[in-house]
C-alpha cells in the first residue's frame, strides 16, 4: 500500500472534514480513531479519495510516509495526551506532531519539551472556522517546534483559508504554546464579539419591540457596511429561521442558557495573569455564567423590582444609534484582544506579529470580519502601536459613533435592559482616556491598612512613601 502524506487522529466532524480539505488539495490521508462508526463515517464520506481508515496506532502511523505528520482533532486535556502515548513508541525522530485542538497554551508548552527528547517536532495550531471552516478553508495559527515549519508550510498553506488576494490565512506565529495562545484570544475576542451582537438583539427586543424576522433585516443591513463579519451575517440567518415544530422563530424556542468550553475563561484568567484590563471579554464570560442561572433568575424576575417597561420613541433612529453602539464596543473589545496579546508577547518572549495575526483572522475564522483589514494597517503602520484606540482611524471612529454609544447605554440602564459588554467597553474606554483615575484614593486605603506605600506626584517613579494614618 503507497504511504499517505499526513495522519489524522480523531475523526469527529473537525477531524473529518479536515481529511477531505486535505484530499481535494492532492494529499493522501490516513485517519485513526477508536470509535468504529466515526472510522465508518470517514470511509462514506472519502469514495474515491486517497483515503484510508485505521483502529491501530501501529497500523496507523505504519501507513504514513517518513518523516511522519500528525494532526492531533481531540478533545483538549487528557485526550492529547492519551493520543500522544498511544502513538510515541511507534515514531521516530523527525517525525511531526500538530495538536489542532484547543489545548491550553502551557499544557501545549509541557508536551513539546517533553517530546523534544525524543526528538519529535511538536507543534500546536489554533484552527478557527468550525465545520465549514475544516471543511473548505480554516483561518491556522501554528506554533511550537519551528524545525517542523518548513514540512507543514505547504500543507496548512494548501488548507487553509485564502483571503481576496489568495494570501493562505495561515503564517507561523512563534515558538512554545504561541499559536494555541493566539487561538486562545481569538476565542476571547470571539466571545465579546458575540455578547455584543446579543445585547444589539436584545435592545431591539426590548426597546424597539422588533420582530425576529425585521430584526434579520437590520443586521443583514449591517453586514453591508463596516460591521460586515461571519457573526453579522450568521445572526441575520438564524434570526429569519423558522421552526418547522411551531411555525415560530427558531431564536424564540431555544432556551436562554449559554454554553461554553473554556476557552474565554482561560483568556480573562491570563488577562489577569498578565495584568491586562479586558473586562469586555470577562463580561462576556459572566454573561454566559449567569444564564445557566435560570432557575434563580426565573425566581429573582417575581421578586425583584426595576423599572417600569420603555419603548424608544423613534425605533428606525435607535436602530441606527445601536448599531454605532456595537461597532464602538466592537473596537475596544478588539483593542482588549490584541493588548493581551502584545503583553504576552512581552512577557514570554515571543516574537507575535500583531498585524499579521489580525491578516490571518481576514478568512476562514469565526470572527472573520471586513474590520481586520483595518487592523492590520494599523498595526503595519506602527508596529509598536500601544493601543488600537490610539491609531488614527479607530480614534475617529470612537470619536464619531461615542455620543450614541453613550445615549444607548444611559437608555438600557434607565430601561434595567441588561448590557454588560456595552457598559464594560465605554467604561474600558472612558478609563483608558483618563489623565487621572481614582487609583490615588485607592493607593492610599491600601497603604492604611496595610503600608503598602504609594508613588507621589512630586516625585521621580519608582520612588515609593508611606504615611503614618494614625493621626
Amino acid at each position: 500500500m503507497k504511504k499517505k502524506d499526513v495522519g489524522i487522529v480523531g475523526l469527529g466532524v473537525m477531524g473529518r472534514n479536515l481529511a477531505l480539505n486535505l484530499s481535494d488539495h492532492g494529499f493522501s490521508v490516513a485517519g485513526y480513531d477508536l470509535d468504529p462508526a466515526k472510522l465508518k463515517a470517514l470511509q462514506e464520506s472519502a469514495t474515491g479519495k486517497e483515503i484510508s481508515a485505521h483502529s491501530s496506532a501501529s497500523e496507523f502511523v505504519e501507513a504514513l510516509s517518513k518523516p511522519r505528520t500528525v494532526l492531533i482533532m481531540v478533545p483538549a486535556g487528557k485526550a492529547v495526551d492519551a493520543v500522544i502515548n498511544s502513538l510515541k513508541p511507534f515514531l521516530a525522530p523527525g517525525d511531526i506532531l500538530i495538536d489542532g485542538g484547543n489545548s491550553f497554551f502551557r499544557d501545549t508548552e509541557q508536551r513539546l519539551h517533553s517530546l523534544e527528547e525524543a526528538g519529535i517536532l511538536y507543534v500546536g495550531a489554533g484552527i478557527s472556522g468550525g465545520e465549514e471552516g475544516a471543511r473548505y478553508g480554516p483561518a491556522i495559527m501554528p506554533g511550537g517546534n519551528e524545525a517542523a515549519w518548513p514540512t507543514i508550510r505547504p500543507i496548512l498553506h494548501a488548507i487553509a483559508a485564502k483571503t481576496d488576494d489568495g494570501t493562505p490565512c495561515c503564517d507561523w506565529i512563534g515558538p512554545g504554546g504561541s499559536g494555541h495562545f493566539v487561538k486562545m484570544v481569538h476565542n476571547g475576542i470571539e466571545y465579546s464579539d458575540m455578547q455584543l451582537i446579543c445585547e444589539a438583539y436584545f435592545l431591539m427586543h426590548r426597546l424597539l419591540k422588533l420582530s425576529p424576522d425585521e430584526m434579520s433585516n437590520i443586521f443583514q443591513e449591517w453586514n453591508q457596511g463596516e460591521l460586515n463579519s461571519y457573526l453579522i451575517e450568521i445572526t441575520a440567518r438564524i434570526l429569519r429561521k423558522e421552526d418547522p415544530e411551531t411555525g415560530k422563530p427558531v431564536v424564540d424556542v431555544i432556551l436562554d442558557t449559554a454554553g461554553q468550553k473554556g476557552t474565554g475563561k482561560w483568556t480573562s484568567q491570563v488577562a489577569l495573569d498578565l495584568g491586562t484590563p479586558a473586562a469586555t471579554i470577562a463580561e462576556a464570560v459572566f454573561a454566559r455564567f449567569l444564564s445557566a442561572l435560570k432557575d434563580e433568575r426565573l425566581f429573582a424576575a417575581r421578586i425583584l423590582q426595576g423599572p417600569g417597561s420603555t419603548r424608544a420613541s423613534d425605533p428606525q433612529e435607535f436602530a441606527k444609534k445601536i448599531r454605532n453602539a456595537l461597532y464602538a464596543s466592537k473596537i475596544c473589545c478588539y483593542a482588549q484582544g490584541f493588548q493581551i496579546l502584545r503583553d504576552a508577547a512581552r512577557q514570554y518572549g515571543w516574537p507575535l506579529q500583531l498585524g499579521k495575526i489580525a491578516s490571518i483572522w481576514r478568512a476562514g475564522c469565526i470572527i472573520r470580519a471586513r474590520f481586520l483589514n483595518r487592523i492590520m494597517e494599523a498595526y503595519d503602520q506602527e508596529t509598536e502601536l500601544p493601543n488600537l484606540l490610539l491609531s488614527r482611524f479607530f480614534r475617529e471612529a470612537i470619536a464619531q459613533n461615542q455620543a450614541d454609544w453613550r445615549d444607548v447605554v444611559a437608555t438600557a440602564v434607565k430601561a434595567g435592559v441588561p448590557v454588560p459588554a456595552f457598559s464594560s467597553a465605554l467604561a474600558y474606554y472612558d478609563s483608558y482616556r483618563t489623565e487621572r483615575l481614582p487609583a490615588n484614593l485607592l493607593q492610599a486605603q491600601r497603604d492604611f491598612f496595610g503600608a503598602h506605600r504609594y508613588e507621589r506626584t512630586d516625585r521621580p517613579r519608582g520612588q515609593f512613601f508611606h504615611t503614618d494614618w494614625t493621626d
